[in-house]
């Protein structure tokens, strides 16, 4: 119920403030009520309306702090048409000391205190006091000063323990935030280790399998059923290095990257069809190939698609009313591939790298490449790539 109540106030400071004046009001009427001294009803509904009008400040102390203090300052005007200060008054003051001590800094806390305080107890000492007790001023003066005091003191120690409280949620915060990056770490640390384990693995396997296919090709002539041996093991270990190699990318994944799709990873063979998708997208695209393509590896035939893909995309994105050419060429040393386009590109953002260049500068380099890219002569934007071939046949044009 507490915590209810709590969010309750926070949530209608207003609402909450309101019932904290009419609650000085109350108890500003039941002192009068329980005073020995008879008041008419004329009288007591005047009464009534001067504490209301005294408790009206509070109804707005948080919401605002500066005109309420104002507005209680000028409620000292009542002591002198009533002759005596309604109870609601002196509360007034004290909750309005409270409130700029518990959420002002040091200074306009101290400055709003003595604006409250100070006519108070210049008013005691001046105006005259009637009532049961007969007091003096200078005991009057002392005891609102005692209570100005309690209230401000009050208000800075709530300030301070709230400081403290937030102060302790923030070192709680980090110290969660550092345990949970350590922990991050140790998991990353263990997976690079296992990582490093696999591929040893791997590697082994691979040599063994290189190793095993020479000497079956050696003697395939002289001894087939050793050459067959050989193979069948060559086929094991292979079966054997894919499910260490699938193990080694499942360490490698992150837990927010998805699993990769069996699907066959795109090629050349699917430029053509992804020029198709960019000029239905709204770009004109020409699709030009130089040279015979001969057996490519997987991977190379990937990373061209991945280049093409790239460089349409952000042609799509950034050149506007413009065209695009693709250019793929084949030798027997190397495979090049060129997207140029007549449009603005992109603007240049010096504080930033995009992740899709990166992304084609890694690829290329795997591969012993070279990627340049920028604004070409005569506008436009260029992607080039360039990949050696000596380890894969390609047979020119």
């Amino acid at each position: 119920m507490s915590n209810r109540v709590r969010a309750w106030v926070r949530g209608r400071p207003l609402a909450a403030d309101a019932c904290v004046a009419v609650a000085l009001v109350l108890l500003d009427a039941a002192f009068l009520l329980l005073t020995p001294r008879e008041l008419r009803p004329a009288q007591l509904w005047a009464a009534l309306g001067w504490a209301a009008l005294c408790a009206a400040p509070v109804a707005v102390r948080r919401i605002a702090p500066w005109p309420a203090v104002g507005a209680a300052v000028a409620t000292l005007a009542v002591p002198v048409l009533l002759g005596q200060a309604p109870t609601a008054q002196g509360l007034t003051f004290v909750v309005l000391t409270y409130t700029m001590a518990a959420h002002q800094r040091l200074r306009p806390a101290v400055l709003a205190s003595s604006l409250l305080w100070a006519p108070v107890v210049l008013a005691t000492l001046v105006v005259p006091r009637g009532g049961v007790l007969d007091v003096g001023p200078a005991y009057l003066a002392l005891n609102n000063l005692l209570a100005a005091s309690g209230a401000y003191a009050v208000g800075r120690a709530v300030q301070a323990r709230r400081q403290s409280t937030r102060m302790l949620r923030e070192r709680a915060r980090v110290a969660e935030a550092t345990q949970r990056s350590l922990a991050e770490q140790a998991v990353a640390d263990e997976r690079r280790r296992i990582a490093r384990e696999l591929h040893d693995v791997v590697a082994h396997q691979v040599s063994v399998m290189g190793v095993l296919a020479t000497g079956a090709r050696r003697v395939l002539r002289r001894d087939p059923d050793a050459a067959d041996a050989a193979m069948a093991t060559v086929e094991e270990t292979g079966r054997a290095t894919l499910r260490e190699l699938r193990r080694l990318l499942d360490v490698l994944r992150t837990d927010s990257e998805p699993a990769a799709e069996l699907a066959p990873q795109p090629g050349l063979t699917g430029i053509e069809a992804l020029v198709e998708q960019v000029r239905e997208a709204g770009l004109p695209v020409t699709l030009r190939v130089d040279g015979r393509f001969g057996p490519l590896e997987e991977g190379v035939a990937l990373t061209v698609y991945r280049i093409v893909q790239e460089a349409l995309t952000n042609a799509l994105k950034h050149a506007g009313a413009a065209t695009a050419l693709v250019r793929l060429t084949v030798t027997d040393d190397f495979l090049a591939v060129e997207v140029t386009d007549t449009g603005r590109g992109p603007a240049p953002l010096p504080d930033r790298i995009g992740h899709g260049l990166v992304g084609m500068r890694e690829r290329v380099a795997l591969y012993g490449g070279i990627l340049r890219t920028g604004p070409r002569t005569g506008g436009g934007f260029r992607v080039y790539a360039r990949i050696p071939l000596e380890s894969v046949g390609a047979v020119a044009a």
